[in-house]
């Protein structure tokens, strides 16, 4: 999964782009923030993909 779609699905649950910084894109949520790296189609490692999708409560 690349950060892109990892962004699009953070954004069904209702999260929101906060802003930019470089390639990675801060998206907010109540009081939670993330940071979704985004470089081109380059998929997310495993381990870096699991850990955002447990933050962002997509996954337990």
């Amino acid at each position: 999964m690349t950060g892109r779609e990892l962004i699009r699905l953070l954004e069904k649950d209702g999260w929101v782009l906060d802003r930019i910084k470089g390639s990675h894109h801060i998206m907010i949520k109540d009081n939670k923030t993330l940071s979704v790296p985004v470089h081109g189609s380059k998929d997310l490692g495993k381990g870096l993909l699991n850990k955002l999708l447990k933050q962002g409560g997509l996954k337990k």
